[in-house]
């Protein structure tokens, strides 16, 4: 059964870990164009949006939450490849810290949704 809690939750912590991330990418120097901004925020919403709708029982939900946050968050990753390098931040360290941050997110996201808000997953399919 679908947990309607769980996916508004989920979602909206996605939109705020959106946030919080394009607010750490618009503190580097120089400007952040527009549509790299909507795609940060967006990656981050459609992570938390996976993890709400998500039925896939991981185990725990740390390990769910971080491997959502990692998988949604290899297309940023990889568009991230393509940023100018600068002397504070080469395309390789963009493209680790976007996976790592993701991760994280994503574990927060979860943390939020299944202990704060005790919004549990709906299990329909367990992967051992």
């Amino acid at each position: 059964m679908f947990n309607t809690k769980r996916f508004i939750i989920a979602t909206l912590m996605g939109f705020v870990t959106g946030f919080i991330c394009l607010a750490l990418a618009s503190s580097s120097p120089g400007e952040l164009p527009g549509p790299v901004g909507y795609q940060i925020v967006l990656s981050r919403a459609i992570a938390g949006f996976a993890i709400g709708i998500s039925v896939f029982k991981m185990g725990h939900w740390l390990i769910h939450g971080g491997v959502i946050g990692l998988l949604f968050s290899l297309p940023l990753a990889f568009s991230g490849l393509m940023a100018p390098d600068s002397p504070e931040f080469s395309a390789t360290a963009m493209f680790i810290m976007t996976i790592v941050l993701g991760l994280i997110y994503g574990i927060l996201i979860e943390f939020v949704a299944t202990i704060l808000f005790k919004a549990k997953m709906s299990v329909a399919v367990k992967i051992s």
